[in-house]
């Protein structure tokens, strides 16, 4: 069993120039998501896909070899995430290299831990391999509950009627956390735009769960992070 990490890390974010390697409590927001990485022992190659000179740079700071650089076509801000992941692997097939799994670890995932990915690596082994699996957390309240707000900032109910109902009498529903997944190599290759069908769901901690965006999101990560610390 050989397993890819492949950690996404372009050069161009709009919202907060340069997150991947932004200074975020004291290192390198990249290193955090690479050190739990190495830490879990279970991957046999960790590659950064960057097309930034100055992100390969910092992550060879951190004692990881970039292989190879992600091509300008696959780095803009429109390009989806299956074929980056396409690209790495074709490109180490080429080199005669075969990876069984294939991880998709997001580089802006501080609140990671270890023992999740072990974690979720045990359910993918007991799966059906022809399902990958996604990060997921639960969302804090009912979406059923949710409001739309109109141009007179009146609010209104997406589901009319389900306030009657009690939080805990309604389902359970889930959010991709953009934190990690898991793939086969071959769901990789023949696919160019992902599915949302043929997934199993690894349950994070809420805290973990922070997709990393704003200014906003970037505070309120730190002041998890050194709480948590």
């Amino acid at each position: 069993m050989k397993r890819l990490a492949i950690i996404p890390a372009r050069g161009g974010s709009k919202r907060i120039p340069q997150k991947n390697i932004k200074n975020f409590c004291g290192k390198p927001m990249i290193s955090y998501v690479i050190e739990t990485a190495k830490s879990t022992n279970l991957f046999d190659t960790i590659h950064v896909s960057t097309d930034c000179n100055r992100v390969a740079e910092v992550v060879e700071l951190l004692s990881l070899t970039i292989d190879f650089m992600r091509p300008a076509n696959l780095a803009d801000d429109l390009t989806p995430i299956m074929p980056v992941l396409k690209f790495v692997v074709n490109e180490y097939k080429s080199q005669g290299i075969i990876y069984d799994e294939v991880w998709l670890l997001m580089a802006c995932s501080p609140l990671l831990k270890k023992i999740d990915l072990i974690k979720a690596s045990n359910i993918y082994q007991n799966s059906v391999k022809t399902k990958s699996l996604l990060g997921v957390a639960e969302y804090p309240v009912p979406i059923e509950w949710a409001f739309k707000i109109d141009d007179k900032q009146n609010l209104k109910p997406i589901n009319p009627g389900a306030f009657l109902n009690r939080s805990q009498d309604i389902e359970k529903k889930y959010f991709d956390t953009g934190t990690f997944g898991i793939f086969s190599s071959e769901t990789i290759l023949n696919s160019d735009q992902g599915s949302d069908k043929e997934f199993i769901g690894y349950v994070l901690p809420k805290f973990s769960s922070i997709d990393i965006d704003t200014d906003e999101d970037w505070a309120h990560a730190e002041k998890i992070f050194t709480s948590d610390g």
